[in-house]
């Protein structure tokens, strides 16, 4: 018998791990006979003596292998893009449709926010009715019929994944390189992707701050991925600023809406939606090349084939048939709007400081059972070289969180000299 706490005892002295003992421990992640302390201590074993490749790969095999894995009949490739996370990073609303009207089929599996950045499931929470944890079999009803659905992880796939997930974000082992990478995987692996696309954040506002840690990050899991038969890619991104002008929860799928629409393009996150969107379809045998696969993704924006897309999404899974058309009778709006002006150029954004403001208007969550206010957060962010005046506007619950709120907003920008720009797409990588 595999002790959890010997398990964790070499962990934390450094030793490596067989495989067996790594089994040992994510079953009993799954069957609860791992403690929540013991699961928060593995964690933090993990964290600061870090898992060799071998190991790695063990923890992710495992933890896909925790529940069901799924298998597609499909007419065309399975799948999906991953983000590590960041502050107005609302691109998977929008890029799974597009893929999907361009051929492809997307079971997005999202997760709940991390650490100071905004997750899919929570923004997804903000639409009335939408059902993100539905069974597998509307789940697989829903990818087949309309071309892509996003959820949450099942009590069904990559269960041990679930229960660690939730308890990283509360104890500061959300950074770990390892831990990512087997969380990513397992729930990939477990959905049965044909391809996967990595978006690995890099800057002030991720969690791989300098680009050495983001490579790192990123041929990691290209290296997991392949080696467990999966065709993946990466490209790496910039979080020096919000992706987005919005950060929030029901402001950032207003913001994809209005993205899918053609009301409002912007040109960092659709340049960052269309490269990942590139790789996809390439990598799904969609596209000859990025170039080709780019324009394919266009002609779907501008033909309104996507947006209809999200839109039969929404409504297979529960929610209005008429949000694309009506999405402010639909997503609440908070109570206190407060624009916050300041004079000068933005020479530089606190994303982070940002991402944790959201948590702090009641937008995120400070231990796994908090409620989420789906209305708070933030709109009409500037970003860095921005002069017009206007930092953001504040969404809040009531006056004295805005007041908290506009104090950190503008906190979180310094006013000098317009910086140099940085692309938005850093670079691609490829396994080590």
């Amino acid at each position: 018998m595999r002790l959890p706490q010997e398990t964790i005892r070499a962990k934390r002295d450094g030793l490596p791990l067989d495989p067996e003992a790594i089994d040992a421990f994510v079953r009993g992640l799954t069957d609860g006979t791992v403690g929540e302390g013991q699961a928060a201590a593995f964690a933090m074993a993990v964290f600061f003596c870090g898992l060799s490749l071998p190991e790695r790969v063990a923890l992710t095999r495992a933890m896909a292998e925790s529940g069901r894995v799924l298998a597609w009949d499909l007419p065309g490739p399975v799948l999906d893009k991953h983000s590590t996370g960041g502050v107005g990073d609302a691109v998977s609303l929008p890029l799974a449709p597009m893929v999907a009207a361009c051929g492809g089929y997307v079971p997005m599996i999202s997760g709940r926010g991390l650490g100071h950045t905004g997750g899919t499931l929570d923004k997804l929470g903000s639409i009335p009715g939408y059902d993100a944890t539905p069974g597998l079999d509307a789940f697989r009803r829903v990818v087949r019929d309309v071309g892509c659905a996003i959820i949450g992880q099942t009590a069904d796939l990559a269960p041990a994944d679930r229960r660690l997930y939730a308890i990283r974000d509360v104890t500061g082992t959300v950074e770990s390189l390892d831990l990512i990478t087997a969380s990513i995987l397992s729930k990939k692996l477990a959905a049965g992707l044909d391809g996967l696309v990595m978006d690995v954040k890099q800057g002030g506002g991720a969690f791989m701050a300098t680009l050495p840690e983001a490579r790192a990050l990123a041929e990691s899991i290209v290296t997991v991925a392949e080696g467990a038969g999966l065709r993946t890619a990466a490209l790496i991104t910039d979080m020096d600023a919000p992706l987005a002008s919005a950060a929030g929860n029901a402001v950032e799928v207003a913001y994809a809406i209005a993205y899918l629409t053609g009301d409002r393009r912007e040109p960092r996150f659709h340049a960052v939606t269309l490269a990942l969107g590139a790789e996809m379809l390439v990598v799904g045998g969609l596209a000859p090349d990025r170039d080709s696969a780019a324009e394919r993704l266009e002609q779907a924006l501008a033909s309104g084939r996507a947006a209809d897309c999200f839109a039969r999404m929404v409504t297979a899974l529960g929610g209005p048939g008429d949000l694309l058309e009506r999405p402010a009778t639909y997503l609440r709006a908070a109570p206190v709007r407060r624009p916050v002006h300041q004079d000068g150029t933005v020479a530089a954004v606190a994303t982070r400081a940002l991402g944790l403001a959201v948590i702090g208007l009641g937008g995120g969550r400070t231990q796994p059972g908090d409620l989420i206010d789906p209305r708070v957060g933030f709109t009409d962010l500037a970003g860095p070289g921005a002069s017009g005046g206007l930092l953001g506007v504040v969404h809040a619950a009531d006056e004295a969180s805005a007041d908290r709120a506009e104090a950190a907003l503008r906190a979180a920008y310094r006013i000098g000299d317009a910086p140099s720009e940085r692309p938005p797409v850093i670079e691609r990588v490829r396994a080590a």
